[in-house]
């Protein structure tokens, strides 16, 4: 398969994600949101990332932000200020949809990683990444050169990510404990339908390129990026898919999430 330069892949994913906007619109689980993010208390993050995020009266930036749902929550643990940033405009429509239901105001901002505002620059206390963000990008230790940018001296980076292991694996295969693609693999996933959190819309979108990242790959690259891992643990359990769910309870059990934290030097 002929692998795309980074730049027209992130191009492709940006396209791909504003195809795929308008089918998590028409959800369930959106008309659910729009009610629950008006309330003082709304938070959708996990028990695990709350263990590890301390953002009390800090200033916060989310890159990756989706739908803002996470950014919105983090009021609820005390922030003082957030900041959203995505390159997908449909799904920041949906963002400022929500904060105008929320009885907070976060900034959402349209941008590609690659390419942040410098007005972000060295303004954040804390810069939080979570799932089905890092394989989005071609070039991991490009990506979090980037990210470090946006933290002040001593700021934090805080990683609640799926675990690399989870690409060996297919949970729609007939055998879904088999491994099917190598921990090392180097070219991308491709797909060319919209990207949904269940199941498969049968419709043609812009093709997203989905980036194998092993845990030394990651390491490797906050390191040379000048920040000093400072936390990393493991979990049995997943925050991915549903479907992902099956690979959770065995016997011999596989590392499915993990958290991450390095500060800026």
């Amino acid at each position: 398969m002929e692998v795309p330069n980074p730049q027209t892949a992130i191009e492709s994913n940006r396209q791909a994600w504003n195809d795929s906007a308008r089918h998590h619109q028409e959800s369930p689980d959106w008309q659910a949101l729009l009610n629950d993010v008006a309330q003082a208390d709304f938070s959708c993050i996990d028990d695990t990332l709350r263990a590890v995020l301390e953002v009390d009266g800090k200033d916060v930036i989310q890159l990756g932000c989706n739908n803002g749902r996470e950014s919105l929550s983090l009021f609820a643990l005390g922030a003082r200020s957030v900041v959203g940033v995505d390159q997908s405009a449909a799904f920041l429509e949906q963002a400022r949809e929500l904060n105008r239901r929320s009885p907070y105001d976060a900034e959402f901002i349209e941008s590609d990683i690659h390419h942040l505002p410098a007005s972000l620059h060295n303004r954040f206390d804390v810069a939080l990444i979570t799932i089905g963000v890092l394989n989005w990008m071609p070039d991991i230790g490009e990506f979090l050169r980037h990210v470090a940018r946006v933290l002040k001296h001593g700021g934090q980076l805080v990683i609640y990510e799926t675990h690399p292991f989870l690409e060996m694996v297919d949970p729609a295969a007939e055998d879904p404990f088999r491994l099917v693609s190598s921990y090392f693999r180097a070219e991308p996933f491709v797909q060319a339908e919209p990207i949904v959190y269940s199941g498969k819309v049968e419709q043609p979108a812009a093709q997203s390129y989905w980036f194998v990242h092993t845990l030394g790959a990651i390491f490797s690259g906050a390191i040379a990026a000048g920040l000093n891992i400072a936390h990393f643990n493991e979990y049995a359990h997943s925050n991915r898919e549903e479907v992902y769910d099956r690979y959770m309870h065995q016997k011999a059990q596989m590392p499915m999430c993990f958290t991450l934290m390095a500060s800026k030097a």
